[in-house]
């Protein structure tokens, strides 16, 4: 299958080619490297090697979206982690929203990862069930993105086929039920006042997986999209912090 609009000028993928440790970035639903670019731009420049794919059918039109499955979606992320790791001998994740579940599911699949950085990650979210049973031809409304900061602009769509909908409740219940099987290091930031992704996901996941190193910081001045939001600095300094901090430390994560 292949997208029949252009990319919108903005939401391309990325490569910023560093040292030996890789950093692999996944946006979320309906999102586009765009929101993620900032950080890692920022990752860059503190010399790792940076990878965002842009997710099929995201960031060209919302009629493309309606060809591809969650599958899709992680094997665009598998291939782009495969692609790191031959350039670096450590990758991490980071995931915001369904990126997280995305980095959820390749951590489980590939247990190597280094660890996984969490930005309001998505594994429930209860006002997103009644496109279960809605018709999967038909269109959902899009509101503004969900950010605290006053002229952030997200590359995103006005609509979305509620078959897209439905993929992504289908694969939030396929990882939610192996999320035991992650045991790499993990920590997330958690946007207290979140209007799409309840933060009571963060909590959940922390409770679920199996990995011995686990912990997140709060954010109180961010919504849904912190990558764009007040405390994206924060977000970056502590995200940096950590990774330094799991680099060194052997397979596991003990010291």
């Amino acid at each position: 299958m292949n997208e029949q609009y252009p990319v919108i000028q903005g939401a391309e993928a990325f490569f910023l080619k560093g040292h030996s440790t890789g950093i692999l970035l996944c946006h979320g639903f309906l999102g586009t490297p765009q929101s993620v670019r900032e950080l890692g731009e920022a990752l860059g420049k503190q010399g790792y090697t940076v990878s965002c794919p842009r997710l099929p059918g995201h960031g060209t039109h919302f009629k493309d979206l309606e060809q591809f499955s969650y599958d899709d979606w992680f094997r665009s992320i598998e291939r782009a982690y495969v692609e790191l790791k031959q350039s670096c001998t450590s990758v991490f994740v980071i995931g915001q929203s369904m990126g997280g579940t995305l980095s959820l599911d390749l951590a489980i699949r590939h247990p190597e990862i280094e660890g996984l950085v969490l930005i309001n990650p998505a594994i429930d979210i209860p006002q997103f069930e009644t496109y279960r049973t809605k018709p999967a031809h038909d269109y959902v409304t899009e509101d503004a993105p969900d950010i605290k900061k006053a002229g952030a602009i997200e590359i995103t769509y006005g609509q979305a086929p509620v078959k897209a909908y439905q993929q992504l409740l289908g694969y939030m219940d396929a990882v939610r039920a192996k999320l035991g099987e992650v045991r790499c290091p993990v920590v997330c930031f958690q946007s207290l006042e979140d209007h799409v992704v309840p933060p009571a996901n963060t909590d959940y996941i922390l409770g679920k997986i199996g990995s011995e190193n686990a912990s997140k910081y709060e954010l109180h001045d961010s919504y849904h999209i912190a990558s764009m939001d007040h405390e994206l600095d924060f977000l970056i300094a502590k995200s940096l912090e950590w990774i330094a901090q799991a680099n060194v430390l052997p397979a596991g994560g003990q010291a």
